[in-house]
């Protein structure tokens, strides 16, 4: 029987409480070296800066995955099949999504985000387009998701997790969450994700640390919501921006780069920095197409396709459990 046309997303708020966000500031400012995690940018505003870096010039990773999307949606829907429950980690802006809906049409289509607004918009303007899909969007810290809110008895589960976001773990960490994912796709089930591939120093060095100065704002961007939500008093003219490729690693750093010996109140506690002391904000991992694939069999995943773009600087790749 065909789904009823749906006029609305149901909304699933898991986001985490404010508390939660402090915590993670105290731990992350009283470790050594200071650290916050990434997902702490995404407000209103950080989405806002991060959908400007998707148009950069710098920023080759939006629009390899969008070539690579746009070429192959057909092959991947013949692989992945359609009547699924679709899953979107990181959902984000809904670009990449709308190039593989019409041929997936999954019964369930169910964004995961954690910026609240971002998210909601982009599931009305899902929703409004796509009436025959049921769209439950969740805002939620997906790498703290241990169950889906809402899945239909039967429905088989599809994961989809664009824009190399994986990156941002540590490979141990990137190895537990694709195991977790293997767990709510179930045996046999899918996972479509997008992987940035090693390359020079100077593309990546660029990508992230643009001459027009939209990433350095999206980094500070973690300061000035801080001040607003935790009562912190960062002065956002004595910290930098700084992006660097760590070959050694094989990932890009970011960080606030304090201009100065300074203390600085969040929450109810201070915090010493020393000139030049930093908070590591984000780690982007790079891999090779084959390090990915030995990654993902170690969480149960067996690599069935791969793709990538004309000059080879991404890949989207097709992993099923074993």
């Amino acid at each position: 029987m065909s789904p009823k046309p749906n006029t609305a997303p149901v909304f699933h708020d898991l986001a985490p409480e404010l508390a939660q966000f402090a915590a993670e500031v105290h731990a992350g400012l009283a470790h050594c070296p200071k650290r916050i995690p990434p997902q702490f940018f995404y407000d209103a505003a950080g989405s806002a800066l991060f959908e400007r870096i998707c148009e950069l010039p710098e920023y080759y990773p939006t629009r390899c995955e969008v070539e690579i999307l746009e070429r192959h949606a057909g092959d991947i829907a013949a692989r992945l099949g359609t009547e699924t429950l679709l899953v979107e980690f990181g959902s984000g802006s809904d670009r990449k999504i709308r190039l593989l809906l019409p041929a997936l049409a999954p019964r369930v289509y169910m964004p995961i985000d954690i910026s609240k607004a971002h998210l909601k918009q982009a599931a009305r303007q899902i929703a409004r387009d796509f009436p025959n899909i049921a769209v439950h969007a969740v805002c939620a810290d997906y790498g703290e998701l241990r169950h889906l809110p809402h899945h239909p008895p039967g429905l088989a589960v599809t994961a989809f997790f664009p824009g190399s976001t994986i990156g941002n773990l540590e490979p141990l960490a990137a190895r537990r969450f694709l195991h977790r994912i293997a767990g709510l796709v179930g045996p046999g089930g899918w996972l479509l994700i997008g992987v940035d591939l090693k390359k020079d120093r100077a593309i990546l060095d660029a990508a992230y640390d643009d001459a027009a100065g939209v990433t350095a704002a999206f980094n500070s961007n973690l300061l000035r919501r801080m001040n607003r939500e935790l009562d912190a008093d960062f002065a956002l003219a004595r910290f930098r921006h700084r992006a660097f490729y760590n070959e050694h690693a094989g990932r890009i750093e970011m960080h606030l780069v304090s201009t100065c010996a300074q203390t600085v109140r969040v929450a109810g506690r201070t915090y010493a920095f020393g000139e030049g002391e930093t908070i590591h904000t984000e780690n982007s991992y790079k891999y090779g197409i084959e390090e990915f694939a030995q990654l993902a069999r170690g969480a149960g995943f067996a690599t069935r396709e791969v793709w990538t773009d004309a000059q080879t600087m991404f890949s989207v790749h097709l992993l099923q459990v074993e």
